[in-house]
């Protein structure tokens, strides 16, 4: 069961009561800026983990602030990253009855009613955010550092996740080639128990990480990046036939 730190007590809470309801994941970017970005990549990872444990999942947009920049270009840029489209929603409105709502918010937020995943603000200096030439790029660089803590995002933190991208999708396009085998349990585990403990991602990429260069036979380490792409959306596959 997906748990998730409430950030208005500081306690664990489920993040969907049962598996019959629908769980609507709630995100309030705070603006079309980086930081409004790296809050609906978060509600986006929520939306993933409710869906792989078996939640059926509403995700909405709250309405921009009357002083931030149009919503358009935030989706856009939300596109290219991969992440899903959000319906907007403002809370007086009529929609599905959901029997649970997880408020996704810039730290600072205003207050919200139910359990609430707090996201710090992306520091991309004086100038704009610099803007790879592969926008997965940007999506690892976000959730590769915890979602609490401010992220300092330049030049060098983009090029570290470009070089991740690169050697995990030529290593995943080898690895297809083998014979296929299932994911380790022990490995499966471990990464359910990563993400179900408060989106933890980090250690889900750790556990990617360990993989890579194990003794598990490549057939299975494919299967394991494939399964964890599932949460993370990074396109693990994406090399896969393409030509040398």
């Amino acid at each position: 069961m997906l748990r998730i730190l409430d950030a208005r007590t500081g306690e664990p809470v489920d993040a969907a009561p049962s598996r019959r309801g629908l769980v609507r994941v709630h995100a309030h970017p705070p603006g079309a800026d980086t930081t409004g970005l790296r809050v609906l990549l978060v509600a986006d990872v929520l939306v993933r983990a409710l869906e792989i444990g078996g939640n059926a999942v509403w995700a909405t947009l709250a309405p921009f602030p009357a002083a931030a920049e149009n919503g358009a270009g935030l989706r856009a840029r939300a596109a290219g990253l991969g992440i899903r489209p959000f319906e907007d929603h403002r809370d007086t409105e009529e929609g599905p009855a959901a029997a649970w709502t997880v408020d996704v918010v810039a730290q600072g937020a205003a207050m919200t009613d139910g359990p609430r995943v707090e996201v710090a603000p992306v520091d991309s200096g004086r100038g704009p955010a610099p803007v790879p030439g592969d926008p997965t790029t940007l999506r690892l660089a976000l959730l590769a550092r915890r979602r609490d803590l401010p992220l300092s995002l330049d030049a060098e933190v983009l090029a570290e996740a470009e070089d991740t991208l690169g050697r995990w999708r030529a290593a995943v396009a080898g690895w297809a080639e083998r014979p296929s085998g299932p994911v380790p349990e022990d490995v499966r585990l471990r990464l359910r128990a990563a993400w179900e403990d408060d989106l933890d991602v980090l250690t889900v990429l750790d556990v990617l990480r360990s993989v890579e260069d194990s003794g598990i036979p490549e057939g299975a380490r494919f299967e394991t990046y494939a399964y964890a792409d599932r949460l993370l959306g990074l396109e693990l596959t994406r090399e896969i036939g393409a030509p040398l």
